[in-house]
């Protein structure tokens, strides 16, 4: 089952890169800026972390959260926010449940090679769970400004 604009996001508990249990219902009262991305350390993905770091701020302001997912282990990404400084929590999906929940766990091709893998995707989930906006196949360039667009648009004054 995947989510729905519109509908209430399911609660869902992952861990942290300090290893600590992290859950979405922990983020109640806040936007929650729900990213998934496919793995630490690669180009596009270490852009997209340090746009999102670079407008923490401005996230912040409009009491909104950042939260990364990638299928990658607690150490490397704690090796990746050692390495760049990113202010916001990244969760470990390494058996892809929570990947699976948004639809972004599919069948990918590069290179005539079939494999399963993220596809890089963002969702917007209001201060209630309710989930706003998502951006599937994402493009980093540009990014992030768009979605920090939506929601001082769309959800500033929810």
């Amino acid at each position: 089952m995947t989510v729905g604009i519109g509908k209430q996001v399911a609660d869902f508990t992952s861990v942290n890169q300090n290893g600590e249990e992290i859950k979405l219902s922990d983020f109640k009262g806040r936007h929650v800026v729900l990213y998934f991305y496919p793995k630490d350390m690669t180009p596009g993905c270490t852009t997209q972390a340090c746009d999102f770091r670079d407008h923490h701020e401005s996230f912040k302001e409009l009491d909104a959260v950042i939260i990364g997912v990638s299928p990658d282990p607690v150490q490397r990404h704690q090796k990746f926010i050692e390495k760049h400084d990113l202010p916001f929590h990244l969760l470990a999906d390494e058996d892809h449940q929570l990947a699976e929940q948004f639809g972004v766990w599919q069948l990918k091709k590069t290179f005539g090679k079939e494999y399963y893998g993220i596809v890089r995707s963002t969702f917007v989930i209001d201060k209630d769970g309710i989930l706003q906006k998502e951006y599937r196949n994402v493009r980093v360039k540009g990014h992030v400004e768009e979605a920090l667009q939506y929601i001082r648009e769309n959800l500033t004054n929810k």
